[in-house]
């Protein structure tokens, strides 16, 4: 969660000062607003926006209950909670299904703003769904955009649906009776970009939203561009009335003043984020989740589903089979490092757990490499050093160490590693049986 790390930094901050206190003061309480703006403003949020979120949160906050009661801190807390989950739109939004298929998206943004490869994501999450998508290329302006969209189709496994450099209100006919022919039930149309917003842009558009009335439309912004992204998805609301937004680079160097001024001053909802470069790196947006990581407090639920999304429920009960017998081996422990790999980066679980995601600064890099360095190791061993690691003597790390490309040091490591991952699964089995852990598949 890279675009609110310094935020949930400075939050933390502010709220470890009150933690100690068996009762707040109004004064105490006013002050901690005072930083809490200042916190809010730093990471560009929307000055009315931030105005008012202050003046609804101090309302609540200095109320005689709050104050006088046996955990100030923790309803002050609650309070900040509440009013990020109400700023970002309360409850999470998904894609309108039409009532008669296909579905039309129509996405639309400004060019850079990552609109193409969320399409291709977009369509990657619906697959998954058990819906069938085309993409439709409707950037006819420039034949690399064309380009593009072919080439994101291949890597998301859907097809596209392309006539050139002709009108796009003709090219979506043709797709919709291609669509028909081939049982597609969703049309995700790419349709041209600018580097920023003008009157041909919009008409084309409106041509498109006139006679095909799609279902969703999509506007697709750069979270990285800060105040400049909520001034774009203003202009755009305005001209379009668009159903909802779409945070490109949520993962990114940004200070996530986007994410929380967007519904505020547009009134619709954000639908999706990106969260990373793969085309399955895109999650739905949960303001009650977000409000969560910000305040540090993890997103064990995302944790769950992208877990639940790695495993196949037998594989889950087959592992979870392996832990209880202990015959987990380093062929199961390569096993999990891809299922890991498939959930997203070790920086974004780790911002998830509850408890470390406070602690663990966002600009601490989390070495991926040496999961590419473990695997190397493993796959140097003979089929029965996998089965049985306690039986690996010194001569046999030498020859791992040599197949690998690493030293004796990091075979030592790995299975280090392994045995206190074995030590850690004994202790956890009756943990399991209770809490987030047993959901998880180990």
């Amino acid at each position: 969660m890279g675009a609110f790390s310094s935020l949930s930094e400075k939050l933390s901050h502010v709220f470890s000062k009150l933690k100690n206190k068996g009762k707040l003061t109004e004064l105490e309480v006013k002050q901690a607003m005072r930083e809490i703006r200042i916190a809010l403003l730093e990471a560009d949020v929307n000055f009315d926006v931030c105005k008012k979120f202050i003046a609804s949160v101090s309302e609540k906050a200095c109320g005689e209950n709050i104050l006088q009661g046996l955990n100030p801190t923790q309803q002050v807390i609650k309070i900040v909670n509440d009013e990020l989950v109400a700023l970002m739109g309360g409850n999470s939004s998904k894609i309108e299904i039409a009532p008669k298929p296909p579905t039309l998206i129509l996405m639309c943004g400004l060019q850079g703003s990552g609109k193409t490869t969320m399409c291709g994501k977009l369509a990657v999450m619906l697959r998954k769904q058990g819906k069938k998508p085309m993409l439709v290329a409707c950037d006819i302006y420039r034949p690399a955009a064309i380009k593009q969209l072919q080439v994101v189709g291949k890597n998301a496994a859907v097809p596209v649906f392309e006539m050139g450099q002709i009108e796009p209100n003709k090219i979506v006919r043709a797709a919709l009776k291609e669509a028909e022919k081939n049982q597609n039930d969703i049309l995700i149309i790419d349709t041209a970009g600018r580097l920023q917003i003008d009157e041909k842009l919009m008409d084309e558009i409106a041509s498109l939203k006139k006679e095909f009335n799609p279902s969703e439309i999509l506007l697709v912004v750069d979270s990285m561009t800060g105040q400049d992204a909520v001034n774009v998805a203003q202009k755009f609301n305005e001209v379009m009335d668009v159903t909802g937004v779409v945070l490109t680079k949520l993962d990114g160097d940004t200070r996530g003043g986007a994410a929380l001024s967007i519904r505020a001053v547009t009134g619709k909802p954000i639908k999706f984020c990106g969260i990373g470069e793969k085309l399955s790196d895109i999650e739905q947006f949960h303001p009650d989740r977000m409000a969560s990581r910000i305040l540090g407090m993890g997103d064990v639920l995302t944790i769950i589903e992208k877990a639940q999304n790695a495993y196949t429920e037998q594989e889950a009960i087959e592992m979870q089979k392996k832990f209880r017998e202990n015959s987990f081996t380093l062929d199961d422990y390569l096993v999990q490092f891809e299922k890991m790999k498939s959930m997203g980066s070790m920086q974004q679980m780790i911002q998830m757990i509850p408890g470390l995601s406070g602690r663990i600064k966002g600009d601490v890099e989390i070495d991926e490499k040496q999961i590419e360095r473990t695997k190397a190791i493993i796959l140097s061993m003979t089929k029965k050093e996998r089965e049985n690691p306690y039986s690996i003597k010194s001569s046999q790390k030498k020859r791992i160490a040599a197949g690998s490309g690493t030293q004796i040091q990091d075979v030592n490591n790995v299975l280090k590693q392994y045995f206190q991952m074995q030590d850690m699964m004994e202790k956890m089995k009756n943990m399991g049986k209770r809490g987030f852990m047993g959901k998880l598949p180990f």
